[in-house]
């Protein structure tokens, strides 16, 4: 059964991003940033937003499927946001609190589609 994605950003402080990344790492899920680099270059004050945007299952390992691949809206250390990308689990992630209003949901996925990624600041030299 495909269960249907929440249409809504979450706002997560570094902290806990970073404590997704590594459930991410500890689970093996593909799709994260290494939480050495995240350390790094996370400003450290800032809030960071995910968007779920598919259903990710893996039939060869139901104990983790599925997953909820979500576009990652990162904040770093130079006040840029990039944009990346983080499995999370279902669970994980409705245990997120809902603390954004529409309009700040519209703003911030505006703010997504016309982000770099992370691999595009990369190849650029960053």
């Amino acid at each position: 059964m495909t269960a249907v994605l929440p249409r809504t950003i979450r706002a997560v402080d570094t902290e806990r991003l970073l404590l997704l990344e590594e459930e991410a790492a500890r689970l093996g899920f593909s799709q994260r940033l290494p939480v050495d680099w995240l350390r790094e270059q996370a400003a450290v004050a800032a809030v960071h937003y995910l968007f779920p945007v598919l259903e990710h299952r893996l039939s060869h390992r139901p104990e983790v499927s599925p997953q909820w691949r979500c576009e990652l809206l990162l904040t770093v250390r130079t006040g840029e946001e990039v944009l990346s990308l983080l499995d999370v689990l279902p669970a994980t992630f409705q245990g997120l609190p809902e603390t954004l209003d529409a309009t700040a949901k519209n703003d911030i996925a505006a703010r997504m589609k016309g982000a770099l990624s992370v691999r595009e600041r990369v190849e650029q030299g960053w």
